[in-house]
């Protein structure tokens, strides 16, 4: 069976959870705190090698099994799960060997917003869904909801990027119709040309998990300038995933992504002369790449509604919220009726 950690208070004995407003190990019961050490030294970029990407690999996990301290149950732990709540009892553990025998994350970012703000930012942003049915207002439940710290990859880059391609100068060209009627046209005169670009790329994020859902998930921004050192202490009362997503996947992802935002540089320097840019091409050098393991916070609840599942996710760091919701036929029905009338009114005082 899996080792677990529990943090238990020295002063009363209760299991001590990491606490957002104090950012420190903390006990519900009494208050107590210590205070989780924060080693900048230890938050380390690694040279991007082919070593590296051929070895940092997703392992074939399964699941594991735990004894609860707190009621003896036999829990079984998800295979990609590093911290967990027994469903019987509600005792959080941290199953820090796992992770370390996973892949030691580089950096975390700690949770920086409670359950209670949470739950007013879901409640706020439901009610701005004036296309929604009403009924899910209530059916958001505090119990539900999922603090989890999940994997990320970030990248970093020196690109250079030597481009080609057409520039476009608009000129004005008038002339009179048959009924002489004078009109101005738009034309554009292409010229080719080429130029260079550099950029660095820093901290580009690819997420490292494929468990919660990848168009939600990778609209999610982060601030990772200040990112604390890891220790397993962050986890006590959340949950935390392990990475499935292999190093070389990961970096096939940021590559697009950095060669995309290349692209739209080159694009914006050719503005620069012309007012218009077309068939560019580019060829890219990258330099000094480097990558990092980190853990980022991440809320997650789902809800069913005629049954169909719905998804959302806010970012405990920032409280940005992003998620699905159900559209009420009622109301669709309504703004087409609204808009149905508005347009018979327009015409009735039109032809008056």
């Amino acid at each position: 069976m899996e080792s677990v950690k529990t943090y238990y208070c020295t002063n009363c004995g209760a299991v001590m959870e990491f606490d957002v407003s104090s950012q420190n190990l903390k006990c519900p019961s009494c208050g107590n705190e210590i205070e989780i050490k924060n080693d900048k030294s230890k938050v380390v970029e690694h040279q991007l090698t082919r070593k590296a990407i051929n070895s940092i690999k997703a392992e074939e996990k399964k699941s594991t099994s735990m004894e609860c301290e707190g009621c003896g149950a036999i829990v079984e732990v998800d295979s990609t799960s590093t911290a967990t709540t027994c469903p019987y009892c509600g005792s959080n553990y941290v199953l820090a060997k796992k992770q370390m025998d996973a892949l030691i994350p580089d950096g975390v970012v700690p949770f920086r917003i409670d359950k209670v703000k949470i739950g007013e930012i879901y409640h706020d942003w439901i009610k701005s869904r004036w296309l929604a049915p009403n009924t899910l207002k209530s059916l958001y439940q505090t119990d539900k909801i999922q603090g989890i710290y999940m994997p990320f990859w970030t990248f970093d880059a020196d690109v250079d990027a030597s481009y080609q391609a057409m520039g476009g100068e608009d000129y004005e060209v008038t002339y009179e119709d048959d009924d002489g009627n004078t009109h101005t046209e738009i034309k554009t005169r292409w010229y080719p040309t080429s130029g260079h670009v550099h950029n660095f790329f820093d901290d580009v994020l690819i997420r490292a998990s494929d468990k919660l859902k990848s168009n939600l998930l990778n609209s999610m921004v982060y601030n990772t300038q200040n990112i604390s050192s890891f220790s397993p202490d962050y986890m006590s009362g959340y949950c935390s995933e392990v990475y499935t997503v292999d190093l070389e996947d990961a970096h096939r992802e940021a590559i697009n992504k950095m060669e995309n935002e290349m692209r739209s540089l080159c694009e914006s320097d050719v503005l620069r002369r012309y007012d218009r840019v077309r068939g560019l091409s580019m060829d890219s050098y990258y330099q000094n790449e480097t990558y990092k393991h980190v853990l980022l916070p991440v809320y997650s609840t789902a809800y069913y509604y005629n049954g169909k599942e719905y998804h959302v996710l806010i970012n405990g760091q920032s409280g940005v919220i992003v998620g699905e919701y159900p559209k009420s036929a009622f109301k669709i029905a309504a703004i087409v009726v609204a808009i149905l009338v508005i347009i018979a009114l327009i015409w009735y005082f039109m032809n008056s």
